[in-house]
Parts: structure tokens; C-alpha cells; sequence
């Protein structure tokens, strides 16, 4: 593949990083104090979760995650910073892809009606997907460097 001043690896291996940074902004612009403390985005979910068109939805929900807002908003925020520093630095750059993926979708159903956010749910499940099969971790990454991977 030709490519302007980068290989094709090292383009997938921007994308990758890219998105890393994005999770990682995810994480950083959330206001902690309120997120852990009076629990501010589990019950902003549960509101939407709540009113949501899918009875599947609101009772997953109901299930998992409002039985226990306290562990599930330490789960979804830390989920977003390991998924951005594996992205990142290329450390089990597969499995942090899929789990980014995983999330999106789940954002991406949770926020069906919302639709400022699901463009960016939409972009970040994809770039997972084309950097998940792209295999952007053989450049620029601690998984290449080990030769996990191959």
C-alpha cells in the first residue's frame, strides 16, 4: 500500500492513538466528585434508561447496573481511562479495541433518542473496528515491541 510520509502501519497506528487520546478525554473531562461521590452519571443514565423505547434496555439496566451505581460509575470511568492508556502506549491493543467497541455499543443503545452523541459513538466504533482489523498494534506499540499479537 502506497501512503504518503507514514506506512499504512503507522497510519493505523495514529487511528489507534487517536482514539486513545479520545477515552482518555472521556475520562478526564468527567467531574470526578460527582461522578463517584453523589453518583451523578449513573443517575443521568438511569433517567434516560428509565424513559428508554426498549424494555430490554430499561430492564438490563434495572438488573446491573442500578442495583450497584457506586461500583458501575468507578467501572464505566476506569474502563475509559485503561482503554485509553492501552490504546495509547499499544498495550493489549486487541482486547482493549473490542472492549471500546463493547462500550460504544452500549453507549450508543443506552442513548438511542440522543442523537449529538451517537456521532461520536458512531466514529469511535468504527475507527475500533478498522484499527482492530487493521491490526494497528504492529506499529508504535508495547504489544510490537513483545510480539504479542502476531
Amino acid at each position: 500500500m502506497d501512503t504518503i510520509w507514514l506506512s499504512g502501519g503507522e497510519w493505523l497506528a495514529v487511528l489507534r492513538i487517536g482514539l486513545g487520546l479520545w477515552w482518555l478525554e472521556s475520562w478526564r473531562h468527567k467531574d470526578k466528585k460527582a461522578w463517584f461521590q453523589r453518583g451523578a452519571g449513573i443517575a443521568w443514565a438511569a433517567g434516560i434508561a428509565a424513559e428508554h423505547r426498549w424494555t430490554a434496555v430499561r430492564s438490563g439496566f434495572d438488573a446491573v447496573v442500578a442495583p450497584r451505581p457506586k461500583a458501575m460509575a468507578y467501572v464505566v470511568a476506569y474502563a475509559e481511562l485503561a482503554l485509553g492508556l492501552g490504546l495509547v502506549t499499544g498495550f493489549l491493543t486487541p482486547i482493549a479495541l473490542i472492549g471500546g467497541l463493547v462500550l460504544n455499543v452500549l453507549y450508543f443503545v443506552l442513548m438511542i433518542h440522543d442523537w449529538a452523541e451517537q456521532g461520536q459513538n458512531s466514529m469511535m466504533a468504527l475507527i475500533s473496528v478498522v484499527a482492530l482489523f487493521g491490526m494497528s498494534w504492529q506499529a508504535w506499540s508495547v504489544d510490537g515491541a513483545l510480539g504479542l499479537f502476531r
